[in-house]
């Protein structure tokens, strides 16, 4: 077995204010969406909405150090998760051990409701990669709450509609596009995160190996877009969203 260091890495764009502010409509899938995922209106409802007497001995507050996996694929729960704060990270583990990241998760994300109407066992593993909080609802109490609340069941069918175009989107340019552009436009949405990932999430997240994600990492550098001992985009606004049109015209 090859033990591969956690590298922590923070993407950031030389001249960042005028990058931050590109169209991101024009660049391609990865940028119609923000990499971790976040549904406010879904964590509205259970702080806001439900009393707490409905709220009592059925929806309680649970802290979850780094690390700490909030579910485990192929296991039930008894709980459905909203996130309330923290990062984390959903992923499917195949059978020769390799994961594939699906999405991050931020605020208000949804865990384990998928499961519970599919009355399956976990689909993937969701793994804190901060310290997280979360609101914990029974299993029976979210059943009765999309059965009779319309504002809930509103809100669930929408995210999972999200879900579905984000994950449709994410698997047509991971097939279509060089890996040079994924790379790319990867490191475009980190740069307006401002958030630190491993570099392993990030290759899971692509779908390729540390040593594939290096590679292409070495192969921009090699062509002086990404600066030799960072991952700084060495480019303008301009300059990059020329270079995206040549890779998405291959």
């Amino acid at each position: 077995m090859i033990c591969i260091p956690v590298i922590v890495i923070v993407i950031k764009f030389l001249n960042f204010r005028k990058i931050n502010s590109f169209n991101c409509e024009k660049t391609g899938h990865l940028s119609q969406h923000t990499m971790i995922h976040t549904n406010r209106a879904i964590l509205s409802f259970i702080e806001d909405t439900l009393t707490e007497a409905e709220k009592k001995d059925r929806v309680f507050l649970q802290s979850y150090p780094a690390g700490t996996r909030l579910l485990t694929q192929g296991q039930r729960n008894k709980y459905v998760l909203v996130q309330k704060t923290g990062l984390s990270k959903c992923y499917i583990t195949e059978d020769n051990g390799k994961d594939f990241i699906i999405q991050f998760l931020g605020e208000g994300e949804l865990l384990g409701e998928l499961e519970l109407i599919q009355q399956s066992s976990n689909l993937t593993t969701v793994t804190a990669l901060t310290p997280v909080t979360a609101w914990c609802i029974t299993t029976d109490y979210f059943t009765y709450l999309i059965s009779h609340n319309m504002v809930l069941n509103r809100l669930l069918m929408e995210s999972l509609a999200n879900r579905l175009a984000q994950t449709s989107a994410r698997a047509s340019y991971q097939q279509v596009y060089p890996a040079e552009y994924t790379m790319l436009k990867l490191l475009s949405v980190l740069a307006r995160q401002q958030t630190a990932f491993s570099k392993k999430d990030l290759a899971d997240y692509l779908g390729v190996s540390v040593r594939s994600f290096n590679r292409t990492l070495k192969q921009l550098r090699e062509k002086s877009i990404i600066h030799p001992d960072s991952f700084d985009l060495y480019l303008d606004r301009a300059s990059f969203e020329r270079l995206i049109q040549t890779y998405g015209e291959q």
